[in-house]
């Protein structure tokens, strides 16, 4: 019984997790390649995914959570109720809400010392996203995001080096948020995975994401899809470099496991009011109204698995 609650807990895991957080992470890349076949974006992120856990789980000892799970020791015996995490992200994710995986999976596992390191790390995490982002674009709108330069763009020669840059930053994004998010991913499993685990767990892996991908990123992708010209591949490609970058410092900064769905809220929060007090001051209300939305929505999941944290330590006794 303990097994099937293992890889029951894994396959729920994977599922939820891929669908809810990867589409914060591809989501730009997939809506301005919307022309290209989805299975040509599916070998592309599974072929970063590969190197990326293949080479976490060499230099560390068989742990493909990159250390990220050293202080979250997978539970002997795993009673039922630890399964209500995955299953309570799986449904948050059948609604449409970007939650954040980390609470809600990692929480009910960790200590409260650790929740409230991962809790001040994703604050910090939105925090730093969004005054970056409200820079950043406060000094690049008029010339990048401003419907005549996007315009122009498009029928210039330019808009295929944008092409390949955009393809470089995600692969670099895609390659930092796993480094972040395969704790998440693997809490379920032995932190130290024979090569014919990995492999396995690989396998499904690449299966969920090519059902994701051939779904064109589901409900989460929604949340994308409503910002300033994430279909344009120059404003992706610029999206999708601060994000890595930030993330990149985040990896360097310790091993605590951190929100990636705050950073990513945090900079289309001050990438939105940054365009919309350049570009469009009129619907300046209106972006407000949607910020807040997402930050709600976000601070859903940060609720609900502290309630099931507390409902799993009832359990326990």
């Amino acid at each position: 019984m303990e097994q099937l609650i293992i890889y029951a807990g894994f396959l729920i895991a994977v599922y939820a997790v891929i669908a809810n957080d990867v589409i914060q992470t591809l989501g730009t890349f997939i809506a301005s390649n919307s022309k290209i076949k989805w299975w040509f974006l599916w070998v592309f992120a599974g072929s970063i995914l590969t190197v990326t856990i293949l080479f976490g789980w060499y230099t560390n000892g068989g742990d493909a959570s990159y250390g990220r799970l050293s202080e979250i020791p997978l539970p002997n015996p795993m009673p039922w109720w630890y399964l209500l995490a995955p299953i309570s992200l799986l449904v948050i994710t059948r609604f449409g809400i970007p939650v954040s995986t980390t609470f809600m999976i990692l929480s009910v596992f960790s200590s409260g010392q650790l929740i409230e390191k991962m809790i001040l790390k994703s604050v910090f995490g939105y925090s730093l996203a969004f005054v970056v982002a409200l820079i950043l674009y406060l000094l690049i709108s008029r010339k990048f995001e401003s419907p005549a330069s996007i315009r122009l763009m498009d029928k210039k020669k330019q808009r295929k080096y944008w092409l390949v840059a955009q393809w470089f930053s995600t692969g670099f994004l895609w390659s930092q948020w796993l480094i972040q998010d395969f704790a998440n991913i693997f809490v379920f499993l032995p932190r130290q995975l024979q090569l014919s685990e990995l492999m396995i767990s690989l396998g499904i892996i690449l299966l969920i994401m090519a059902y994701i991908f051939n779904a064109k990123g589901g409900k989460i992708q929604e949340i994308v899809n409503q910002k300033s010209n994430t279909q344009h591949i120059r404003s992706a490609t610029i999206i999708d470099a601060c994000y890595g970058i930030l993330l990149y410092f985040f990896t360097t900064l310790n091993d605590v496991p951190m929100s990636t769905t705050w950073t990513f809220v945090g900079i289309l929060a001050g990438r939105e009011i940054a365009i919309s007090y350049l570009l469009r001051k009129k619907e300046l209300k209106k972006t407000y109204h949607l910020i807040i939305k997402d930050f709600a929505k976000v601070n859903i999941g940060l609720m609900v698995s502290i309630l099931i944290a507390y409902l799993i330590q009832y359990y326990k006794g």
